[in-house]
């Protein structure tokens, strides 16, 4: 059965951070992983040392131009699909694929439709797939993000970033997306606030399952646009991000 990881949260705390190290775990086991970088202000990549020619996003003008011009009985989805492996990185440890920003004017729901269907078809092929999304909340009311094993929500030490978790739980509730299971990590924590943290977590019924503390090494190499990818195995960070990849079974 695949795992499928969700991160998401409010921006500037860390969260594609959190989805490299995750997969760097994943890396060092046997597991077969796919990671989508679902965000359009890519930057997962980046943090994994990566480069990246085609998005999904680049494949809408392509989709606009041709669907109209398709014989009635061509399975749409069918091109698609194949067009979609065009954007499928294959990395030696991992695959990837980026949604991008799609180029032009007009809606980009036809394409979100389609990439649905076909990723669930394409998610059987992997043991895990993890899922850096956007900032915010609105791909939540738009169920771009749905059968879901644990989705991880990442917030700094404040109080709104906790209430932003607190909204996405009751929000991922509300409109039945399917999430089996929403957990919280407070990343950036420093030994000042981690106690009032965990009690403000406690007091919103946040399932508080790590606290990464504030790594000066991510901070450098975030600043050089240095990927994470590779970070030390005596990285405060990533020892924490192991924890919390243990805890969730992966």
């Amino acid at each position: 059965m695949t795992k499928v990881i969700a991160i998401t949260g409010k921006g500037g705390t860390g969260k594609t951070a959190m989805t490299s190290l995750l997969i760097r775990h994943l890396t060092k086991t046997n597991k077969v992983v796919l990671a989508i970088d679902a965000d359009p202000d890519t930057n997962l990549p980046e943090t994994l040392g990566c480069e990246v020619v085609k998005t999904v996003g680049d494949m809408k003008q392509f989709m606009q131009d041709e669907r109209d011009n398709l014989p009635p009985d061509i399975n749409k989805e069918s091109i698609f699909e194949s067009k979609l492996y065009e954007v499928l990185e294959e990395m030696p440890k991992y695959d990837l694929i980026v949604m991008g920003r799609p180029e032009g004017s007009g809606c980009y729901c036809y394409v979100n439709n389609l990439l649905r269907g076909i990723m669930d078809r394409l998610v059987k092929n992997y043991d895990v797939v993890i899922i850096d999304t956007e900032a915010g909340l609105e791909h939540f009311s738009r169920k771009m993000i749905r059968d879901v094993d644990d989705l991880i929500v990442v917030t700094d030490g404040s109080r709104r970033g906790l209430r932003t978790a607190e909204r996405i739980r009751d929000l991922t509730e509300e409109l039945d997306t399917n999430v089996r299971n929403i957990v919280v990590v407070a990343n950036k924590v420093t030994d000042a606030n981690r106690a009032e943290i965990e009690r403000t977590a406690d007091g919103l019924n946040l399932e508080l399952i790590g606290t990464v503390p504030v790594d000066c090494v991510i901070a450098e190499r975030d600043l050089k646009g240095l990927p994470l990818f590779d970070l030390p195995d005596d990285s405060i960070a990533v020892q924490e991000v192991d924890k919390i990849a243990k805890k969730l079974g992966l």
